[in-house]
């Protein structure tokens, strides 16, 4: 069962009341920049990690301005389209809401999932790799401060080359099992306050495995990635 800090108490509380129970997740984003982009990926993260729990979930957008351009840009960041707050109706019965606030900005009732600054040296978000975007957005703790500077990309742009040339070369070999020792590793990180940085953890041991066969290897990012959004399989039957 995945569990959130609530930052309105500081207490975990279930992300969903039960596993049919319907989970809204809006997102707050106060304007176009690298925060609002992080609480996108934050709350679409949320999204996935409910979907693979089973729950039926329904995705909000909220803001003051530049709702059309967080949209196009959520897009490119691989982020699920969400709907505008004011299309929100009523007659779904009993759900949960969790918002998906910036730190220190306004809190709703009900839980709030807060999600710290992020910041480039430019002071603009940058945008000729979005995949690479997620991944730095995603590479520290929600609750840890992200820096999105030109290290950070190039870091992040180097790990995705890198794994997506080592999952397209494990696909050429026999499918095999996630291995239940893993699969429980996983679960176990994002089922923790999503816990995205643990999850990267994992996906770096099983690399360097020796004892791993590949395709087990391949199975592993697959899987991984249905929380991530990486389009870690992107390069699949692409020359060797």
């Amino acid at each position: 069962m995945l569990r959130l800090i609530d930052a309105r108490t500081g207490q975990p509380v279930d992300a969903s009341l039960t596993r049919r129970g319907l989970t809204c997740v809006e997102a707050h984003a106060t304007a176009l920049d690298p925060t609002a982009l992080r609480v996108l990926v934050v709350a679409d993260v949320l999204v996935r990690a409910l979907e693979l729990g089973g729950t039926p979930v329904w995705g909000l957008l909220s803001g003051e301005r530049d709702l059309a351009e967080l949209r196009a840009a959520g897009a490119d960041l691989g982020v699920r389209p969400f709907e505008d707050r004011h299309d929100a109706g009523a007659g779904l019965g009993e759900r949960q809401v969790i918002h998906v606030v910036g730190e220190g900005g306004v809190r709703p009732d009900g839980v709030c999932v807060a999600v710290a600054p992020a910041r480039d040296d430019a002071g603009t978000p940058p945008w000729d790799d979005p995949t690479a975007l997620r991944l730095a957005l995603l590479s520290r703790r929600r609750r840890d401060p992200a820096r999105v500077d030109t290290r950070a990309l190039d870091e992040a742009r180097d790990t995705l080359a890198r794994w997506r040339r080592a999952v397209a070369d494990w696909a050429r070999r026999p499918s095999r099992p996630v291995p239940e020792e893993v699969r429980g590793r996983l679960r176990a990180a994002w089922e923790d306050d999503l816990d995205v940085p643990s999850v990267l953890n994992v996906l770096r041991d099983v690399q360097s495995d020796p004892d791993l066969p590949d395709g087990a290897r391949f199975e592993t990012y697959a899987y991984a990635d249905r929380l991530l959004g990486l389009e870690l399989t992107r390069d699949l039957g692409a020359p060797a």
